[in-house]
């Protein structure tokens, strides 16, 4: 038995470069169905053991899939996942659909918050990417995934032999927003930019006719009703970086993996967001200096993540 994957690893976006929801949720638009199908991996399989703690699981092998199953064993209440970039965190058991033996298993520690999204995982895993489509925070999914489902690299990692299907249990411990989600904020200040937004919550920046303010300005656009970000977190953002002067887009992360760079690319900004409560919108005018051009920060707080 397998308990770390030099693969899996690679799913936090902390390694990575970059930098409200209806009752019947939609994936990259298109709606979806949880119903699953999960007959197949139901039959093959029982799972027993309270969420967010390591299952305790029996396989009746060896069994194949012909097709991904899954089964919602527990139906969370959260934030259901809506796009591919959206962030999650999960705890992960995995096991040999041709032996029964566990392959793999995360931590399921209380101070594990290794954060991912399905933009990341389907590469490496496709079958299981598919089955968190719609899912919603707080569920404990079971899925049968065939061999074409698991690509070579992950498989090799995980000690599958050629051939094996694989059945996941996956608690989906926490999915972030995707968007700033609240009550819309007047603001009366004059010669600020004006934020207009797509209906996926993409923010379009008009830069006014004026000059930049000379001293670092804020406005909450949307409030959010979250937790205020703490000074020693690193918020985790969706944000859209204009130029003042020139009105255009130096820098954006929507349709891309959320940052959580902030706090070293631009610590000023990030300091501006110290008390603003997750699930807000800000907006963060920057000075011209010796370092750069005035610049319009856009940016909806989706989570805030402590150091651990």
């Amino acid at each position: 038995m397998r308990k770390t994957s030099a693969v899996l690893a690679t799913l936090s976006l902390a390694a990575l470069a970059l930098s409200g929801c209806a009752a019947a949720p939609s994936f990259a638009g298109d709606s979806c169905d949880r119903a699953g199908n999960g007959d197949a991996v139901s039959s093959a399989v029982t799972v027993e053991g309270e969420f967010g703690s390591a299952p305790d699981v029996e396989v009746f092998s060896p069994v194949k899939f012909p097709k991904t199953s899954f089964e919602d064993i527990v139906v969370g209440d959260g934030i259901p996942l809506v796009n591919e970039t959206q962030v999650m965190t999960t705890e992960l058991s995995i096991y040999s659909a041709t032996t029964g033996e566990m392959v793999f298993q995360s931590p399921y520690a209380d101070d594990s918050e290794s954060l991912s999204n399905i933009a990341t995982l389907a590469p490496q895993f496709p079958g299981l990417a598919s089955v968190l489509e719609c899912a919603t925070g707080g569920s404990r999914i079971v899925a049968g995934i065939p061999a074409d489902g698991v690509t070579d690299e992950t498989r090799n990692s995980l000690g599958l032999d050629d051939g094996d299907a694989a059945i996941v249990v996956v608690d989906l411990l926490k999915v972030y927003p995707s968007r700033a989600d609240g009550a819309l904020q007047f603001n009366d200040a004059r010669n600020m930019p004006t934020v207009v937004r797509a209906a996926d919550g993409t923010p379009g920046v008009i830069i006014p006719d004026t000059d930049a303010p000379d001293e670092l300005t804020t406005q909450t656009l949307i409030k959010g009703d979250g937790a205020k970000v703490e000074a020693d977190q690193t918020p985790l953002l969706n944000l859209t970086v204009v130029g003042w002067d020139d009105r255009e887009v130096k820098t954006t992360t929507w349709g891309a993996n959320p940052s959580l760079d902030l706090p070293s690319t631009a610590p000023e900004v990030a300091q501006a967001l110290v008390g603003e409560t997750v699930g807000s919108q800000v907006l963060v005018v920057t000075p011209a200096s010796d370092s750069g051009p005035a610049l319009a920060y856009v940016i909806d707080i989706l989570g805030a993540v402590t150091a651990r």
